[in-house]
């Protein structure tokens, strides 16, 4: 039965557990940029539609971020519905092809940073050895491809679940801003219309922040008890319950890091930019802005799967402690976060 750990240490087990398995880090980067790129193929689409039918600026629907550019479109197509149905249709079919897809593999490799993280034993205890690492490594194609198909269904049905709120959440965010325009005056909606849509986009990001958090935990659920979809979600809940601090102290420095990497990842880019309008030095742009991408896509699959190990290792315990109930558990728990063992 294992010993209760941290955060410091969930966290540090997690790196290392990830770090260990790097080719599912790879596996899960290559597939999200499949996903991103099959989206990306009936939005470009659906721009030169908007471009060609309405004489819409090509450019300018290209130039901005993928949410304003999928409202631009969506906005240039009003006045054509077939045009406009026929562009929403294609867009539904990707990405519910794309979240299967993504479904699938993330079976794969939930199920190996679960099976790697039992069998590492403390890893996380110094000193690190380098076969002790080596020997955290599982990944095999084999073991993959029973993952994918030993969770498979349950992960699709969770992950059509999610999409299901992510409309319904969109959907009420959309008729709180309609809203907001119908109830206010013209010459008042600046500053309120402005205030409710900022909040409503606020409550709209921390609200969609939670369900993904809950969302991963129950797939780490199924995957490390293997059981169905409603008693995950229970158990996932009484995690929550049993050892909230911890939880989000991991989600919270795993959200530093990410914004940090993101700032750098700007400021890269913007480094680049400058570059390209030197004369045949521009000409290296290219590679660089690759390499920049591959990194920076590299590094935030890694903090992602960096938090699930994180997970995983402060819910074994209570996985395994399940059975004689739960309040050795709480007696076992430190009193302090910062005084846990690293």
């Amino acid at each position: 039965m294992q010993r209760l750990i941290g955060f410091r240490a969930s966290l540090k087990r997690g790196a290392l557990l990830t770090a260990a398995n790097w080719p599912i880090v790879i596996i899960q980067f290559v597939a999200d940029t499949i996903f991103k790129i099959l989206v990306a193929i009936p939005v470009v689409g659906g721009a030169l539609l908007a471009a060609l039918l309405l004489g819409a600026d090509l450019e300018q629907l290209l130039g901005g971020d993928w949410r304003d550019l999928l409202g631009a479109i969506a906005g240039a197509l009003l006045s054509q519905p077939l045009a406009l149905a026929a562009f929403v249709f294609a867009l539904t079919i990707v990405v519910l092809a794309g979240s299967v897809l993504m479904f699938l593999i993330k079976g794969g490799v939930v199920s190996t940073l679960v099976e790697s993280e039992a069998l590492a034993g403390p890893l996380e205890q110094p000193p690190l050895r380098l076969a002790a690492f080596w020997r955290a490594s599982h990944v095999s194609i084999e073991r993959f491809i029973d993952g994918c198909a030993r969770l498979f269904p349950r992960y699709l049905r969770l992950g059509l679940g999610l999409l299901l709120v992510y409309l319904a959440s969109g959907a009420l965010y959309l008729a709180t801003i309609i809203g907001a325009y119908r109830v206010t005056d013209n010459g008042r909606f600046f500053i309120e219309g402005t205030m409710i849509a900022a909040a409503g986009s606020t409550a709209l990001i921390l609200w969609i922040t939670v369900v993904n958090l809950f969302y991963l935990l129950t797939q780490m659920v199924m995957a490390v008890e293997d059981c169905p979809l409603v008693p995950a979600m229970r158990r996932g809940i009484r995690f929550v319950l049993a050892r909230p601090l911890d939880i989000a102290i991991v989600f919270g420095l795993v959200l530093i890091l990410v914004v940090v990497a993101t700032a750098g990842s700007m400021v890269a880019a913007a480094g680049l930019g400058l570059i390209s309008f030197v004369p045949l030095v521009g000409l290296a742009v290219l590679p660089l802005q690759v390499a920049a991408w591959l990194v920076r896509g590299v590094v935030f699959q890694y903090l992602g799967l960096t938090a699930l190990g994180a997970y995983i290792s402060l819910y074994r315990p209570l996985a395994e402690r399940s059975a004689g109930g739960l309040a050795d558990l709480e007696r076992d728990r430190p009193t302090s976060p910062f005084s846990r063992t690293a």
